[in-house]
Protein backbone atom coordinates (compact mmCIF):
# COMPACT_ATOMS: atom_id res chain seq x y z
CA UNK A 1 0.00 0.00 0.00
CA UNK A 2 2.93 2.45 0.80
CA UNK A 3 3.95 2.05 -2.58
CA UNK A 4 0.64 2.61 -4.28
CA UNK A 5 0.54 6.23 -4.10
CA UNK A 6 4.38 7.22 -4.96
CA UNK A 7 3.27 5.00 -8.06
CA UNK A 8 0.08 6.48 -9.16
CA UNK A 9 1.97 10.01 -8.93
CA UNK A 10 4.75 8.72 -11.30
CA UNK A 11 2.37 7.09 -13.84
CA UNK A 12 0.33 10.02 -14.10
CA UNK A 13 3.40 12.53 -14.80
CA UNK A 14 4.72 10.19 -17.54
CA UNK A 15 1.20 10.16 -19.30
CA UNK A 16 0.91 13.81 -19.02
CA UNK A 17 4.21 14.65 -20.44
CA UNK A 18 3.70 12.79 -23.53
CA UNK A 19 1.32 13.43 -26.79
CA UNK A 20 -1.83 11.67 -25.99
CA UNK A 21 -4.40 10.75 -28.39
CA UNK A 22 -5.29 13.49 -30.56
CA UNK A 23 -3.71 15.94 -28.98
CA UNK A 24 -0.37 17.88 -28.54
CA UNK A 25 1.54 19.66 -26.01
CA UNK A 26 2.24 22.83 -26.02
CA UNK A 27 5.84 23.68 -26.16
CA UNK A 28 4.90 27.23 -24.75
CA UNK A 29 3.37 26.06 -21.65
CA UNK A 30 4.94 24.37 -18.79
CA UNK A 31 2.04 22.69 -17.04
CA UNK A 32 2.03 19.64 -18.81
CA UNK A 33 -1.09 19.09 -17.16
CA UNK A 34 -3.58 21.49 -19.03
CA UNK A 35 -1.41 22.54 -22.28
CA UNK A 36 -2.34 19.57 -24.31
CA UNK A 37 -4.03 21.38 -27.73
CA UNK A 38 -6.36 18.95 -30.26
CA UNK A 39 -5.16 17.98 -33.53
CA UNK A 40 -7.42 18.14 -35.90
CA UNK A 41 -6.14 15.49 -38.57
CA UNK A 42 -6.82 15.47 -42.65
CA UNK A 43 -9.34 12.80 -43.61
CA UNK A 44 -8.38 9.74 -44.80
CA UNK A 45 -9.39 10.25 -48.59
CA UNK A 46 -10.11 13.98 -50.23
CA UNK A 47 -13.31 14.62 -51.27
CA UNK A 48 -12.10 14.97 -54.69
CA UNK A 49 -10.98 11.70 -54.85
CA UNK A 50 -14.30 10.41 -53.30
CA UNK A 51 -16.26 11.87 -56.62
CA UNK A 52 -14.53 9.51 -59.10
CA UNK A 53 -15.26 10.23 -62.65
CA UNK A 54 -18.54 12.45 -61.76
CA UNK A 55 -18.33 15.78 -64.00
CA UNK A 56 -17.91 17.86 -61.06
CA UNK A 57 -14.62 16.50 -60.73
CA UNK A 58 -12.68 18.80 -62.60
CA UNK A 59 -13.94 21.85 -60.74
CA UNK A 60 -12.97 20.38 -57.40
CA UNK A 61 -9.77 19.33 -58.43
CA UNK A 62 -9.16 23.35 -59.24
CA UNK A 63 -11.13 24.50 -55.82
CA UNK A 64 -8.63 21.44 -53.99
CA UNK A 65 -5.22 22.98 -55.57
CA UNK A 66 -6.94 26.86 -54.72
CA UNK A 67 -7.08 25.47 -51.14
CA UNK A 68 -3.61 23.91 -51.11
CA UNK A 69 -1.95 27.32 -51.64
CA UNK A 70 -4.11 29.12 -49.42
CA UNK A 71 -3.11 26.83 -46.38
CA UNK A 72 0.24 26.75 -47.32
CA UNK A 73 0.48 30.20 -47.44
CA UNK A 74 -1.31 30.62 -43.64
CA UNK A 75 1.38 32.81 -41.47
CA UNK A 76 0.88 33.87 -37.55
CA UNK A 77 -0.86 37.20 -37.74
CA UNK A 78 -3.51 36.48 -40.76
CA UNK A 79 -6.90 36.16 -39.81
CA UNK A 80 -9.27 33.29 -40.78
CA UNK A 81 -12.74 33.05 -41.24
CA UNK A 82 -14.05 29.22 -40.37
CA UNK A 83 -17.58 29.57 -41.56
CA UNK A 84 -19.05 31.59 -43.78
CA UNK A 85 -16.04 32.15 -46.43
CA UNK A 86 -13.31 29.96 -45.80
CA UNK A 87 -10.33 31.15 -48.33
CA UNK A 88 -11.62 34.87 -48.24
CA UNK A 89 -10.99 37.42 -46.31
CA UNK A 90 -12.97 38.07 -43.53
CA UNK A 91 -15.81 39.87 -44.05
CA UNK A 92 -19.68 40.21 -43.43
CA UNK A 93 -20.67 36.64 -44.19
CA UNK A 94 -18.32 35.64 -42.05
CA UNK A 95 -19.59 33.56 -38.39
CA UNK A 96 -16.92 32.53 -37.33
CA UNK A 97 -13.36 34.32 -37.36
CA UNK A 98 -9.94 32.71 -35.98
CA UNK A 99 -6.46 34.26 -36.36
CA UNK A 100 -3.27 32.23 -36.97
CA UNK A 101 -1.29 31.94 -33.72
CA UNK A 102 1.41 29.42 -34.73
CA UNK A 103 2.67 27.29 -37.57
CA UNK A 104 5.18 24.07 -38.05
CA UNK A 105 5.25 21.82 -40.86
CA UNK A 106 1.85 20.41 -42.25
CA UNK A 107 0.08 22.21 -39.54
CA UNK A 108 -0.92 25.62 -38.47
CA UNK A 109 -2.19 26.41 -35.14
CA UNK A 110 -5.74 28.57 -34.71
CA UNK A 111 -7.13 30.32 -31.90
CA UNK A 112 -11.07 30.98 -32.60
CA UNK A 113 -11.41 34.69 -31.71
CA UNK A 114 -14.88 35.45 -32.42
CA UNK A 115 -18.19 33.65 -33.33
CA UNK A 116 -22.11 34.56 -34.02
CA UNK A 117 -24.61 32.78 -32.20
CA UNK A 118 -25.67 31.15 -35.37
CA UNK A 119 -22.40 29.16 -35.87
CA UNK A 120 -21.30 26.15 -35.03
CA UNK A 121 -18.03 27.54 -33.32
CA UNK A 122 -19.93 29.43 -30.83
CA UNK A 123 -18.82 28.24 -27.91
CA UNK A 124 -15.35 27.78 -29.00
CA UNK A 125 -14.22 31.10 -28.30
CA UNK A 126 -10.54 31.60 -27.51
CA UNK A 127 -9.80 27.67 -27.85
CA UNK A 128 -7.03 26.55 -29.65
CA UNK A 129 -6.31 23.95 -32.13
CA UNK A 130 -3.75 22.40 -34.84
CA UNK A 131 -5.18 22.08 -38.25
CA UNK A 132 -3.43 19.69 -40.51
CA UNK A 133 -2.89 20.83 -43.83
CA UNK A 134 -5.69 18.69 -45.08
CA UNK A 135 -7.88 18.97 -42.43
CA UNK A 136 -8.02 22.80 -43.76
CA UNK A 137 -7.93 21.88 -47.05
CA UNK A 138 -11.22 19.79 -46.65
CA UNK A 139 -12.86 22.50 -44.37
CA UNK A 140 -12.39 24.96 -47.84
CA UNK A 141 -14.06 22.25 -49.98
CA UNK A 142 -16.92 21.50 -47.57
CA UNK A 143 -18.09 25.51 -47.64
CA UNK A 144 -18.00 25.22 -51.46
CA UNK A 145 -20.43 21.83 -51.51
CA UNK A 146 -17.42 18.99 -52.51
Amino acid sequence: MRWTWPGLVALVAVAGCKQVGPYQRDPNEEDAFVSNVPVIRAPAQDRCAALGKASVRGSCDDALYLAQEYSRRLAVGDEVCLEGGFGEEPGAACKARAAVIDTGPNRVKLEVRSARPDSRWFKSEMRHAWYEEGALVDLYLAERGY
